[in-house]
């Protein structure tokens, strides 16, 4: 995970120490990961590595994956995640938004969802 989406976490806890706690996405044991920042501005991970990939059709739409130590080091890359594929209409045609070219997924990600009563 990258320093500015961990900085979210830092601003919730107004603090330079934060702890993960979870289940490791691989073995399902229990994890505890901590992350330090320290003054120098580096960022010290211990326990494991967090992964946060978009869960949604919108950017805010995440969720947080945990790996222990011990599965980190046989496999770096979070494997059994499949993001779910998001399909519209994009000239005339379905597809999956993740295969549009960039200015079409602003142009997505800017629509307005409405319900039906």
């Amino acid at each position: 995970m990258k320093n500015h989406e961990l900085q979210k976490y830092f601003d919730e806890a107004q603090s330079n120490k934060i702890r993960f706690e979870g289940v490791c996405h691989d073995c399902k044991s229990s994890v505890s990961i901590d992350v330090d920042i320290e003054e120098d501005g580096k960022t010290i991970v211990s326990g494991g590595a967090l992964f946060n990939h978009q869960t949604g059709i919108n950017e805010n739409e995440r969720q947080l994956f945990l790996k222990c130590d011990n599965c980190y080091e046989k496999e770096a890359t979070l494997k059994n995640y499949q993001p779910c594929l998001v399909y519209s209409r994009v000239v005339g045609f379905l597809r999956p938004v993740s295969d549009w070219n960039d200015g079409k997924q602003a142009e997505f990600a800017k629509r307005k969802f409405f319900k039906n009563i």
